[in-house]
């Protein structure tokens, strides 16, 4: 006997799942529905999605392969050789940002393309390591070169050069005429001896009153310090003294072997009360910080002309320095030879001799003017004439030693 409330077998599994309804033949032989095919709109829709995905794919790709490309070939620009087959020299100035530098490049044909030479600069993080300057562009310089030469900061040096011996006039006249340097000369002219005779260096930009500035200090220091070292028995009362002694020994001789010996004559001149009889010094008492022109001697009658400075005929030193001494003038002064010269004179080939007895002067006098008469013949015969030219009035000899000897005493 069967228990079960539904029945056992398909007929019971059947009635479990509801009730029977009846189909018709025709209802029963058709295939029953699966599932339906997505309709036309979703797929339409997935399509749009994977054909975007695969564009923007593209694109990324096509985009990294053109940075890589551009990256390889702007590095490639940034090392190779430059343009420029001369070089120049090129400016850099303060606060110049990258863009108007690279500008400028391109336009003076120094970089081939102001693009690359920008980026450059700041993928190497060297936006703000430019510094300004005037550089030496060398030839075929490439970018990266350029780049490191205005990170390095080596600029272009001028030199201002001061020989000794050149009055402040003559002195400030080179600074005035240096090009290179920038704004006015100083409105006031320093004292005559206190302009170091130095050779100066420095960059475009610089102004003429900061060389003028650094001069003046540059010869006050050197003055002090030879100063500090003078020999302890020097016949000199204060550096003012020093100086104008100095530059008279400036002026009188060019060689160093004989400076510290022109300098004694002068000093045991002055210790013995004699007058120094120096020809700059008439020079300068005649035509002032101009100096003379090349081709004017010296006159006999120059040295009868009364001026502060003609030691001929004023005793002592001079007012003021005749020009700037150097450092060498400056030394002889301070430590000079132990001799017991009071003479020297010209002895026709670019040195002096030297006397301590006016009789032994005028002995080298007489030499003198007979090296002086055989150079003028060997002129005249190479010239053609007769006789020797006319030589200007008598004049005087080198300082100290004038041919009146001591007659001016």
């Amino acid at each position: 006997m069967n228990t079960n409330p539904g029945g056992g077998g398909e007929f019971g599994q059947r009635q479990a799942q509801g009730p029977i309804v009846p189909k018709t033949a025709a209802e029963a032989l058709r295939p029953e529905a699966g599932t339906p095919p997505p309709s036309k709109r979703s797929r339409a829709s997935r399509s749009q999605v994977v054909v975007f995905l695969n564009f923007f794919l593209s694109l990324v790709i096509l985009v990294v392969l053109a940075s890589g490309a551009a990256l390889y070939f702007g590095m490639q620009a940034f090392i190779e050789p430059g343009p420029s087959a001369n070089g120049d020299t090129f400016m850099v100035k303060p606060n110049a940002g990258v863009q108007e530098i690279a500008d400028q490049l391109e336009r003076r044909g120094l970089v081939s393309d102001a693009r690359i030479f920008r980026l450059g600069v700041r993928a190497t993080g060297n936006d703000s390591a430019l510094k300004a300057g005037e550089y030496a562009i060398k030839p075929r310089a490439s970018m990266r070169d350029i780049m490191e030469l205005f990170k390095s900061g080596k600029s272009v040096m001028y030199s201002l050069t001061i020989p000794e011996g050149l009055t402040v006039e003559q002195a400030l006249q080179r600074v005035a005429q240096q090009e290179a340097l920038t704004g006015d000369m100083p409105a006031a002219m320093p004292p005559e001896g206190s302009i170091a005779t130095d050779t100066l260096r420095f960059t475009r930009g610089a102004t003429r009153q900061q060389m003028v500035e650094k001069l003046v200090a540059d010869q006050k220091k050197l003055v002090e310090d030879v100063w500090a070292h003078r020999a302890p028995d020097l016949p000199i009362a204060n550096m003012e003294d020093f100086v104008i002694l100095a530059s008279i020994v400036e002026k009188e001789t060019g060689r160093g072997d004989e400076r510290s010996r022109v300098a004694a004559v002068f000093l045991n001149r002055l210790a013995k009360g004699m007058r120094l009889q120096s020809d700059p010094t008439i020079i300068y008492g005649l035509f002032g910080g101009k100096g003379k022109p090349a081709d004017r001697p010296i006159y006999q009658s120059d040295i009868e002309k009364q001026t502060p400075y003609n030691t001929y005929l004023i005793k002592g030193l001079p007012p003021t320095p005749i020009a700037n001494p150097g450092r060498a003038a400056l030394e002889a002064v301070a430590n000079p030879s132990k001799t017991d010269d009071l003479y020297f004179v010209a002895d026709g080939n670019g040195g002096h001799v030297f006397a301590a007895t006016l009789e032994e002067h005028n002995q080298n006098v007489a030499r003198y003017r007979a090296v002086q008469k055989k150079q003028a013949d060997a002129a005249a015969k190479a010239s053609g004439q007769t006789t020797a030219p006319a030589t200007p009035d008598d004049g005087a000899s080198a300082g100290a030693s004038g041919e009146n000897g001591d007659a001016a005493q």
